[in-house]
């Protein structure tokens, strides 16, 4: 049987480096897209890298036609792009950020779930998995335009399991808390990181969602809060 094929988005971030190589130990061949990624990234023989960003539908097209001229499918999507811009109340919270949030955490998601959608349709298989927030559902102060842009992904991700319900293709997406990155910790030095979720964990959930075992879980919105519960 062939190898199932991965597309991990943001693959050389603090998440997506341990949801690449917990894929690669799996048996998955992996792409992994990041503006600046190199096949030498990741020391493995089923690792590509194709150099992409998420910012238009041109340019997810473009990197997803590149996957399926080499490797014919998509089974997984794993799409980890996102980021945290803000700090402010609503009321102090500027057009500039209140866009960038929505940019990278849901527009993001938008523009390859419609680049990788029709072939996942047509070979009416395919697993989603996107990453989400603790703060999509449980929303906090000063951080108005992250937990939006997070609360739409969740809502687009579960409309997608909807729509393709029929079609052998499931999608969901997981809401951790703060995971212990190493940008999180130059963020917030001060933190007790023993709260925080593990990232490998992370990884091991999207191996599992991506497997038999996950088959019959789709729309689903996964809390992994750790010890921060």
């Amino acid at each position: 049987m062939p190898a199932k094929v991965a597309l991990v988005t943001g693959a050389t971030g603090g998440l997506g480096i341990h949801v690449t190589r917990a894929l690669l130990d799996a048996g998955f061949v992996v792409v992994g897209i990041a503006p600046t990624i190199q096949t030498k990234d990741f020391d493995h023989p089923h690792f590509t890298a194709v150099p992409a960003s998420l910012d238009s539908l041109a340019a997810a097209k473009q990197a997803v036609d590149t996957v399926i001229a080499h490797f014919g499918k998509i089974d997984l999507l794993a799409h980890l792009v996102g980021g945290f811009a803000g700090g402010q109340s609503v009321a102090d919270t500027d057009d500039a950020t209140f866009q960038r949030m929505f940019d990278m955490n849901l527009h993001s998601a938008f523009h390859v779930l419609r680049a990788v959608l029709p072939h996942m349709r047509k070979e009416r298989i395919g697993r989603i998995v996107a990453i989400g927030s603790r703060a999509a559902e449980s929303p906090g102060a000063m951080v108005g335009a992250y937990s939006a842009s997070k609360a739409a992904l969740v809502s687009l991700i579960r409309t997608v399991a909807i729509e393709n319900k029929d079609l052998g293709i499931t999608a969901n997406v997981i809401l951790p808390g703060t995971m212990d990155t190493p940008a999180n910790r130059q963020a917030m030095p001060d933190a007790d990181t023993s709260q925080w979720v593990q990232p490998a964990s992370v990884a091991s959930l999207i191996v599992w969602l991506a497997g038999d075992g996950g088959k019959d879980v789709t729309g689903a919105a996964i809390p992994v809060y750790g010890r921060g519960l």
